[in-house]
């Protein structure tokens, strides 16, 4: 089975840190390009971060202000993410995601899903 699986997410002060996994399995993740996304209660989904297929390169939301990092260990088939310095309006499920495509691909590409793992930032 192809699928993707998040951990790592909990309840964080605000200010603290976290860092989310995102293990997969039934395929070779480098052959994918990797994405992390976020859904807040009553808003849409937003893309978060993401890696390219074919350099490793990663990119982030502008509103993260350099607060999050993205990255791989391709022996283990997984990616993580690095949250630093949280804030309360971070506080949703987060998601990994995944496209067999070359390069970096436009979020609707994404059709290999995780579960989600909540993050909850306390004020």
């Amino acid at each position: 089975e192809v699928q993707l699986v998040e951990s790592g997410g909990g309840l964080v002060q605000t200010g603290g840190s976290l860092t989310l996994s995102c293990a997969a399995s039934g395929f070779t993740f480098d052959d994918y390009a990797i994405a992390w996304f976020r859904q807040a209660p009553g808003k849409e989904r937003e893309g978060v971060s993401w890696i390219s297929s074919t350099d490793g390169s990663t990119f982030y939301a502008d509103y993260l202000k350099g607060r999050f990092t993205m990255s791989s260990d391709n022996a283990k088939n997984t990616v993580y993410l690095q949250m630093n310095s949280l804030k309360p309006e971070d506080t949703a499920v987060y998601y990994c995601a995944a496209a067999k495509w070359l390069g970096v691909p436009p979020l609707s590409a994404y059709h290999v899903w995780g579960q989600g793992t909540q993050v909850t930032v306390s004020s």
